[in-house]
């Protein structure tokens, strides 16, 4: 029996399209295939695209044309295969196949076949498939933390967003499958698992016929994991249920990413989001009421078509107003799919940017002035990494998420994936310093 190729990924995109990545590798391995984390010496490279804007296709273009260029063997998968599906076996000669979003657990099947020189397009239309605890999986994240996926798709249609066309619609897990999960997750010495999916509020809808997060939220209060962070909160889903469920639940953290993307009305209604107009100040107010504690993360997209220079003042008086933890400022992207590439008014790129860069002058003395009050305090940190050139320890608080927040850079021992406590002694606008108990102490 001849050798078993060696595959590597290169992941693009979203942690939802990392858990598809790490289900990729889990059924390789499992199947007796070797895992090469070196793309040059692999046989096979599958590309994990990202298709959401068109900076995350050209990203991915550009990873493809190299790997081609390097004559390997390319196996195209996640939303741009979705999106573009046999086009790229003819634009990209060295692809031997693409998968769609939905048919990533068919990967080993797909090897096989392009073993006997086939090339291959397995892409489901419509994408329904989500994997459950039972699918083998590969974490590619440090050891401290996992993401967990609590729902595949989603049911809204907001004018700017494609994500529908390239996942499909929401379809949850049962609250079963997902503690299933989440305990094996905490027997690895997982210290913070990350809930995801499209709007997590939203969870349970198809599966139960109304959203029941609080009820999740309850039991996986029941595994015995540190932290639970939940991503993509959408404000009008934070019910008082929701809001108690995350007080009430000790190792659930109050830290909520909410995507408002803008405070007006009018723009809210143009993007397709008329609901949540109405309700911005109101559910914030509540939220900072019900959980004081609360650590609040947005993003906001700026010169959307028919942005006026009122409706941005809009906007950055509401940022001034509600002295968010952390903001995200994003440029509108016209995505051809999306009704709001078709809209009349389109702002011109340089005013988007200029837009962007004010707004985020507006939330650096917030941020700045939210970190410095962390100063003289203890908290706890979880230990992420070494520095490679200074050997200081480097970890994230409660208060900061991964990838998207700062970090705690902390003088002192610990090691790597512990939660440590830490007395931070400065801060700047976007990071944090401190040292442990040993050192403090040698002062």
């Amino acid at each position: 029996m001849a050798n078993k190729p060696t595959i590597a990924i290169s992941h693009l995109g979203c942690e939802k399209n990392r858990i598809d990545s790490e289900h990729m590798l889990g059924l390789l391995a499992q199947a007796g295939y070797q895992i090469d984390s070196n793309e040059e010496l692999a046989d096979y490279v599958i590309v994990n695209t990202c298709s959401f804007i068109q900076a995350a296709r050209e990203e991915s273009v550009r990873t493809l044309v190299e790997l081609a260029e390097a004559n390997k063997k390319i196996v195209i998968t996640g939303c741009m295969a979705q999106h573009f599906q046999g086009e790229l076996l003819d634009e990209l000669p060295e692809a031997v196949a693409v998968v769609g979003s939905s048919d990533y657990h068919k990967i080993v099947e797909v090897i096989e076949r392009t073993e006997t020189g086939e090339r291959v397009e397995e892409i489901t239309p419509e994408p329904v498939f989500i994997a459950d605890e039972t699918v083998p999986r590969y974490r590619t994240t440090t050891e401290g933390i996992a993401y967990l996926r609590v729902a595949e798709g989603c049911d809204y249609r907001c004018a700017f967003c494609i994500i529908p066309h390239l996942r499909g619609n929401q379809r949850s897990r049962s609250i079963e499958s997902i503690v299933a999960e989440a305990k094996s997750l905490a027997s690895q010495g997982v210290q913070e698992i990350i809930l995801i999916s499209q709007i997590t509020t939203n969870y349970g809808v198809d599966l139960y016929g109304k959203p029941i997060l609080a009820k999740l939220l309850i039991e996986l209060g029941k595994v015995d994991v540190p932290w639970i962070r939940i991503h993509y909160a959408y404000p009008t889903g934070l019910t008082p249920e929701v809001l108690a469920a995350i007080k009430n639940t000790p190792n659930v953290l109050p830290y909520l990413d909410l995507p408002l993307q803008h405070s007006h009305p009018e723009i809210l209604r143009a993007m397709n989001r008329p609901w949540q107009g109405r309700v911005n100040d109101a559910i914030i107010e509540r939220i900072k009421q019900e959980l004081p504690e609360a650590v609040l993360r947005t993003t906001f997209i700026v010169g959307f078509p028919g942005e006026t220079t009122a409706h941005f003042e809009h906007l950055v008086d509401f940022v001034k107003r509600h002295q968010f933890d952390h903001v995200g400022v994003f440029t509108f992207s016209p995505e051809e799919e999306t009704p709001a590439s078709r809209m009349n008014n389109q702002v011109e790129p340089e005013v988007a940017n200029n837009r962007r860069d004010i707004l985020m002058q507006v939330q650096q003395p917030i941020a700045a002035s939210q970190n410095q009050a962390c100063v003289g305090k203890q908290v706890n940190v979880l230990i992420e990494q070494e520095h490679p050139e200074t050997g200081q320890l480097v970890g994230r608080s409660a208060r900061f998420a991964p990838e998207v927040d700062g970090l705690v850079y902390v003088r002192g021992s610990a090691s790597l994936g512990s939660i440590v406590s830490v007395k931070i002694t400065a801060a700047d606008v976007y990071d944090l310093y401190g040292e442990t108990a040993d050192v403090a102490a040698s002062h």
